[in-house]
């Protein structure tokens, strides 16, 4: 199915492979940045050999984006089975391109022939009414209906709750030595958030961590047998739950997102329920796992950069300068597929075919040499800002003003609570590049 995170190749080579030439290993922040072992690179046929899953790679994909950069135009990747796109100023471009959308519609915007096996049928039944897998028409009905949950008198709002639950945390680990800031602040507080948002209580949060996790699990490369099976059954447990929370809400509706999204769906018909619980479960696995990880990859970015993480956090607009750089720096959303909707001609002659998928390498993109000075260097005082973390086009984040709060609210309460705080051991990502973000970030607090 198109929509699939990834597409293998063959990996058939019929040319002799090299490493594009590349610089000495930088040092970056007081770390050694290196290639990872399985980058190979043809620059005669402009096909890359990387796999994702070296751990060289997702622990710091940077040095090989800076060879993609130098090597130019777009590459074939071969273990993706795509082009893959590393430069800004294109990533842009396609991200609002409409030749190019993320999957091949029918004229209601719903894939053309989708294909499901039995073992996928929960997964992908959600994934058949997701926001994010859908186009104009069907996705433009949809996101003007969920949009209104987002909109500033219902976010802003929320900054009190987010400054009140992220001081409980802080001081739920007062006087331990070292705290991992994953699971005790970055974790809880996205996840009762975005909760508290959409309508839900909190006694089901460790489930709908789990089914979170279990589904996003499927947009992994090499996903496995017993990794499509989790993700069958969290589909089919978080689905059955949000029917419940659906049906608890048309009983006593509130001020949520949930009511909002029943209140529409009697007007006229224009939102099914399968089609409401598919975009909940979204929002709730969108709107709390990039969170997260954007919490996690901040923290370890300030704290490795030397700066006085206090200071970057003292006013509102330092907040705010900091959040962005932070979202560019080290953005969790690595990969964004596109298929081509008809023949499209790239600059530099590169053709792809109606059907073919592109891979937009946005963490690549907030790297990119030509569009950021010193693309490497954590700078929150830099002027030359406008990265791709949140995409662009119709599919723009729809949750970008409240991940943006969170962020903001969030680390001001972290870094002015906590002026000592640093790191007490070295900081390990989880394997899943495309979706980028740390196992722990153990500190030390006071």
């Amino acid at each position: 199915m198109s929509r699939c995170a990834f597409c293998v190749g063959d990996g058939a080579l019929t040319i002799g492979w090299r490493l594009v030439p590349t610089r000495p290993p930088q040092q970056i922040g007081g770390m050694t940045h290196t290639l990872p072992d399985s980058f190979a690179l043809d620059p005669a046929s402009r096909r890359l050999r990387l796999d994702p899953r070296d751990a060289g790679f997702f622990q710091d994909p940077y040095p090989a984006y800076a060879a993609l950069h130098r090597a130019g135009a777009p590459v074939f990747w071969e273990e993706l089975g795509c082009l893959a796109i590393a430069e800004h100023r294109l990533i842009s471009a396609l991200l609002r391109d409409r030749r190019f959308g993320r999957i091949l519609p029918d004229e209601t915007g719903r894939p053309e022939s989708p294909a499901v096996s039995e073992n996928g049928r929960n997964f992908f039944a959600l994934e058949l009414n997701s926001l994010m897998e859908l186009e104009p028409p069907t996705h433009t009905r949809l996101r003007s209906l969920v949009s209104k949950g987002f909109v500033s008198r219902r976010i802003d709002p929320l900054e009190a709750s987010i400054a009140a639950l992220a001081d409980a945390l802080i001081d739920g680990f007062a006087g331990e030595p070292a705290v991992d800031l994953v699971a005790r602040f970055a974790t809880p507080l996205a996840v009762a958030v975005i909760a508290r948002l959409v309508g839900l209580g909190a006694t089901a949060h460790a489930d709908m961590l789990a089914w979170s996790h279990s589904m996003v699990a499927m947009y992994q490369f090499g996903r496995t047998a017993s990794v499509e099976a989790a993700a069958e059954k969290a589909a089919a447990n978080f689905r059955d739950f949000m029917h419940s929370a659906v049906a608890e809400r048309r009983r006593h509706p509130g001020d949520d997102l949930i009511s909002s999204l029943i209140a529409a769906e009697t007007e006229e018909g224009r939102l099914s329920e399968d089609e409401m619980v598919a975009t909940l479960i979204l929002l709730m696995n969108a709107g709390h796992e990039a969170t997260v990880h954007q919490i996690g990859n901040g923290v370890k970015a300030v704290l490795e950069s030397g700066l006085d993480g206090p200071a970057l956090f003292s006013a509102r607009a330092d907040s705010v300068r900091t959040v962005e750089e932070i979202l560019r720096f080290d953005t969790p959303l690595h990969l964004f597929r596109r298929i081509a909707l008809a023949d499209v001609e790239l600059s530099g002659g590169v053709q792809v075919r109606r059907g073919e998928a592109v891979a937009l390498l946005l963490g690549a993109g907030n790297r990119d040499p030509r569009r950021f000075a010193h693309p490497d260097r954590f700078d929150p005082a830099r002027r030359d800002g406008g990265h791709v973390s949140f995409g662009a086009g119709i599919h723009f984040c729809l949750g970008a003003p409240l991940a943006r709060l969170e962020l903001v609210v969030a680390l001001e309460r972290l870094f002015r609570s906590l002026p000592r705080m640093r790191l007490a051991a070295p900081p390990r990502t989880n394997d899943s590049w495309h979706f980028r973000g740390l196992e722990r970030l153990e500190v030390a607090p006071f």
